[in-house]
């Protein structure tokens, strides 16, 4: 199996800091929430460096997968650090290459149009709220957030059978963006793409979280 670098730096692209070849094709793997970010960055570098980025994005669990089972990638942008740390134990990371360069917050969402209001997460478990979407929450790392954050205030056991586990988080926007959810858990970064929807609760990964007013 290819033995690749992980991330090197958001800004090593659009300096062109890169460890691979001058016009070259370089493959990058990263996480669905970072889709309009890097696009963004990858028109500054294609025209500075004449390579050409090759993107692949999805859930940080299965690119992971993809890489572990031979698929060739550059650079990998991982949402979640275990995945990372299992990549590195198998020998498939160049350990002086990786970074930790971000943070995210998650905030639930819904459609922009929607009356529904929070005014604390335990409204998550009333018969306001009918369906939440969430990336997969057993493998996808804002799935898996979100789970942990619902756990830590004793509310997930009382909303499990309203969930709808999408692929990755961008699925979990766009599930509630068409209104087929009442509400979605999603990253900030991809909140704030969106013009269909409105952030009704900020998250922190700690379990505490703000409820925002219907208007805001």
């Amino acid at each position: 199996m290819r033995r690749v670098p992980t991330i090197l730096t958001i800004l090593s692209l659009v300096f062109g800091v890169a460890a691979v070849p001058a016009a070259a094709e370089v493959t990058v793997f990263a996480a669905a929430s970072l889709t309009d970010a890097l696009k963004e960055i990858a028109t500054a570098y294609e025209g500075s460096s004449g390579d050409k980025l090759v993107f692949n994005f999805g859930a940080s669990s299965i690119l992971a997968r993809q890489i572990q089972e031979g698929a060739p990638a550059d650079l990998f942008f991982s949402a979640d650090e275990a995945k990372m740390d299992s990549l590195a134990k198998g020998g498939l990371v160049t350990k002086e290459t990786r970074r930790s360069l971000l943070s995210n917050t998650l905030v639930i969402v819904v459609p922009a149009d929607s009356t529904l209001t929070l005014a604390t997460p335990a409204d998550l478990a009333t018969s306001k709220v009918r369906v939440l979407a969430l990336a997969e929450p057993q493998s996808v790392p804002a799935g898996i957030y979100a789970k942990e954050w619902l756990k830590s205030l004793k509310l997930w056991s009382k909303v499990i059978d309203k969930v709808i586990p999408t692929e990755n988080v961008r699925a979990a926007l766009a599930a509630v963006e068409s209104g087929n959810a009442d509400l979605g858990i999603v990253y900030k970064t991809d909140a704030g793409i969106s013009k269909k929807v409105r952030i009704v609760c900020w998250i922190c990964r700690s379990g505490s979280s703000t409820t925002r007013p219907s208007g805001s």
